[in-house]
């Protein structure tokens, strides 16, 4: 994720995941780690919410199991934009879903 210390290379490989992504699963992952190389808490929260929204579109348990992530960030993204209560909201749906998260983390 830090690109070996190198967050540009790090940012650099996710755009290309972005580029590449051949369906919505893929598309969720690359987006949500795009979240986290941005500069600014618009984009962030921008790129946060694409990936919830890829996450829904995938329909199967692959999305389910991002859930409890993308909404934490989607709460930290809220709170960044001085929107408490967007931020209560998704962290609420966060803790509702952290049963999908994977055994293996």
């Amino acid at each position: 994720m830090q690109g070996e210390g190198r967050p540009e290379t790090a940012r650099e490989f996710y755009e290309q995941a972005w580029v590449e992504s051949k369906e919505d699963f893929e598309t969720c992952a690359a987006a949500h780690y795009l979240a986290r190389r941005r500069s600014n808490a618009e984009e962030t929260f921008r790129w946060n919410e694409e990936a919830l929204e890829r996450a829904d579109a995938t329909g199967d348990e692959r999305g389910e199991g991002f859930y409890p992530s993308l909404y934490l960030n989607m709460g930290k993204s809220h709170e960044d934009l001085g929107d408490p209560d967007g931020a209560r909201r998704c962290y609420g749906l966060a803790a509702e879903k952290v049963e999908a998260l994977p055994d293996e983390g």
